[in-house]
């Protein structure tokens, strides 16, 4: 067996089912669940039916690279939503079974695990795939913190420089999970110096792109190199390849469907991975892709709901605990200090009393630097309908109030 796999920690939501071990909720109330960022709200019927009229394509194997009408439809949306010029789909698209398996598998194609000391540096908190990726690559993570100061940005400017020299691969997420924090040109373009010195390949997350709560949409990776100058040349987009995802912009958490876009020169090599480990999407869920990539207005629609939400539940909780509107994403990160209970008692007893799953902010980050900067904060994700958002902020209202009584 690999060695690296006893590496790897518990899944946040195993954590979650050994702490709630041997806890009867209170039977007087529903359950709810802010656990898991699944999206609840309905897949637009539109998607499903391409999907239904793409059955006929169960009949061929489908290519790894994917079809070229799919790779030319995400060509075409990257084109729209970050202004910058045509990706080649033959060379800097490539179809993927959602943003998960991609950013893990891409760990496995980019590290060189004979390299003594290979790092992957990745935000704490973060995914956690992130971390299990560099173990079984055969590197390390090296976690930088996000802080509360820098709206939850990481201090990338803390990170020795011997350390730089070993990483080769860098996760980003932008908007952040579970912060909602996004990255600033600036930010981008100190990111893209260190790449440029140092030669590591940057692993842009943006599944959370398409939910945002201000009037702006959040900045992208790609969109933040062309207008530095790097999307032309003989390299375009050198050492940066972006990972998205239809799961939570289309409401298809099911369908698994995902892309990475970028450097040719990369993608090329991932493609090779990726033809050996069996990564070919489905004919019947590239017909329903192509049809969610061209539309748009579903999009503004699910992202109303988001900010109706995020609009009403944000006031109701903070009289009670500290939280405040993210930049983007579908999640609240809330510090509980107030209420005089750890994360992990806040969401034990929460649950115990009202029946509400939230999930403990520790679950999601690593002692690292001397601090664990999830600890006493919760993440909550506001993806089930308006009403029974509204029912779960306030049992959690009841719940603080009674800690206080």
């Amino acid at each position: 067996m690999n060695p690296n796999l006893e590496k790897l920690h518990p899944y946040p939501f195993e954590k979650l089912r050994q702490l709630f071990s041997g806890v009867v909720p209170n039977p007087g109330y529903a359950p709810i669940s802010l656990g898991i960022g699944e999206p609840k709200h309905p897949t637009p019927a539109f998607i499903q039916k391409a999907l239904v009229q793409g059955l006929e394509g169960l009949a061929h194997y489908p290519s790894t690279h994917g079809g070229e009408p799919l790779r030319a439809a995400i060509a075409g949306w990257i084109e729209r939503r970050y202004g910058v010029p045509t990706l080649d789909p033959a060379t800097m698209v490539l179809p993927v079974n959602g943003s998960r398996e991609a950013l893990f598998a891409f760990a496995q194609c980019v590290i060189d695990g004979s390299r003594p000391g290979a790092l992957v540096a990745c935000p704490n908190p973060f995914y956690q795939i992130y971390e299990g990726a560099a173990y079984l690559a055969g590197a390390e993570p090296y976690f930088v913190n996000s802080e509360p100061a820098r709206n939850f940005g990481c201090d990338y400017e803390s990170v020795p420089a011997d350390v730089w020299a070993r990483v080769q691969l860098l996760y980003v997420c932008s908007p952040g999970n579970p912060t909602g924090a996004t990255l600033s040109q600036a930010d981008w373009k100190a990111l893209f110096t260190l790449s440029d010195h140092y030669g590591f390949v940057i692993a842009a997350d943006e599944c959370y792109s398409e939910i945002y709560h201000g009037a702006t949409a959040p900045l992208g990776a790609l969109e933040a190199a062309h207008a530095l100058g790097r999307s032309g040349g003989e390299r375009p987009y050198r050492n940066l390849v972006v990972f998205s995802s239809l799961s939570k912009r289309s409401n298809v958490p099911g369908m698994r469907s995902g892309f990475v876009a970028g450097d040719p020169a990369i993608l090329k090599r991932f493609l090779l991975y990726r033809t050996y480990c069996g990564g070919a999407m489905s004919p019947p869920i590239q017909a329903a892709s192509i049809a969610a990539w061209n539309d748009e207005s579903h999009v503004a629609e699910n992202r109303a709901l988001y900010r109706e939400k995020f609009n009403l539940i944000t006031p109701l909780l903070k009289p009670v605990m500290d939280v405040e509107l993210p930049d983007a994403g579908f999640y609240l990160w809330a510090d509980v200090r107030r209420t005089g209970l750890s994360d992990t008692e806040f969401a034990r007893g929460l649950y115990a009393e009202y029946n509400v799953t939230v999930l403990p902010g520790s679950f999601l980050a690593r002692d690292a630097h001397g601090v664990n900067p999830g600890r006493n904060r919760i993440r909550m994700a506001l993806v089930a309908g308006v009403d029974e958002g509204l029912e779960a902020a306030n049992r959690i209202v009841q719940y603080c109030q009674s800690i206080r009584a």
